[in-house]
């Protein structure tokens, strides 16, 4: 089976309260909500993109313990193909402890363990070169550069999700082999030395992607593009929690590249399913479907889909 979108990442599980406020040392506060989900930048995209109705897959490693059977309950829940999802004997999954402060809905994340990185010989190379996109993280470098080859060499376009540069080593290469990067401000911050989000997306377009998204959180995201430049506000929403959010703008991307979308249509929609994530706990429980997303945007009048016929681009 050919798949729309095969991602390439890191998966995780999250812990996550929402607390009145950050507590002090030694101190104890009650969570008014708690949840389990699963995480990880590839595996929320991807998940993102299932709720918005295209075919997904994911390749990557797991341990043999509770949290890898818990991420890959939830990829089957969401329908996300985990054929690909290998599971590594004496290996742990990668846990995340999040609290999220009630009146602002910003989180401190506190993680545990290790990516269980894939080699590039474990690779399904059929399933890339059969997608239509390859979503990739920063994670896994070896095998994520030898994804993006495999995929280029059979033309299907790389987009990469650049979230920060704890490991600089190998990431130019992988930028050379991107064909869309979305960074997040703090990555183009470190990487560049340039604190403009419009200087730094020119000097990340110069590593060699056609298309440079750079997301600036609540003041939305920056786009460069054929030389030229264009900035996509946010949407205000109630904020809940903003974990995930920009693992689900990216997956929101794709989608719309799927669609063959103009980027302005294609950044709009991000913001928007990444907006609507941000309203309940957790990176995924508030990802909307396709007709609440285009409810949300035709209420709040965006340009692109105030048609009111229902479709895009001639059906759902």
């Amino acid at each position: 089976m050919a798949f729309d979108v095969v991602g390439l990442g890191c998966a995780c599980l999250d812990f996550l309260g929402i607390v009145p406020r950050m507590p002090d040392q030694d101190e104890q506060v009650w969570m008014s909500d708690s949840t389990q989900q699963g995480g990880g930048m590839v595996s929320t995209g991807l998940v993102t993109l299932s709720r918005l109705g295209a075919s997904t897959a994911f390749v990557g490693k797991v341990g043999n313990d509770m949290a890898g059977r818990a991420v890959k309950e939830e990829f089957d829940r969401y329908g996300v193909d985990s054929a690909q999802l290998n599971v590594e004997p004496g290996t742990t999954t990668p846990v995340s402890m999040i609290l999220v402060d009630e009146s602002t809905g910003q989180r401190t994340i506190m993680a545990a363990g290790t990516t269980v990185e894939m080699s590039p010989m474990e690779l399904p190379a059929g399933m890339i070169a059969d997608a239509k996109y390859l979503l990739l993280d920063t994670t896994g470098r070896r095998a994520a550069l030898a994804a993006a080859e495999i995929a280029r060499g059979a033309g299907v376009p790389v987009v990469l999700d650049a979230d920060s540069l704890s490991r600089p080593q190998d990431i130019e290469d992988l930028l050379r082999a991107t064909d869309y990067l979305i960074a997040s401000r703090v990555f183009a911050d470190e990487l560049t030395g340039l604190v403009d989000p419009a200087a730094a997306a020119k000097s990340l377009s110069s590593r060699g992607s056609s298309v440079v998204i750079v997301t600036l959180g609540e003041q939305g995201s920056l786009t460069l593009a054929g030389g030229r430049t264009f900035h996509t506000p946010a949407f205000p929403v109630e904020v809940v929690d903003t974990t995930g959010a920009g693992d689900v703008y990216h997956g929101a991307y794709v989608f719309g590249l799927l669609q063959e979308w103009h980027l302005e249509k294609t950044a709009v929609f991000s913001s928007a399913v990444a907006a609507l994530s941000c309203t309940r706990l957790g990176g995924r429980t508030g990802i909307p479907d396709l007709r609440s997303a285009l409810d949300f945007l035709r209420d709040r009048g965006a340009e692109h889909f105030n048609d009111g016929t229902g479709c895009i681009d001639g059906g759902v």
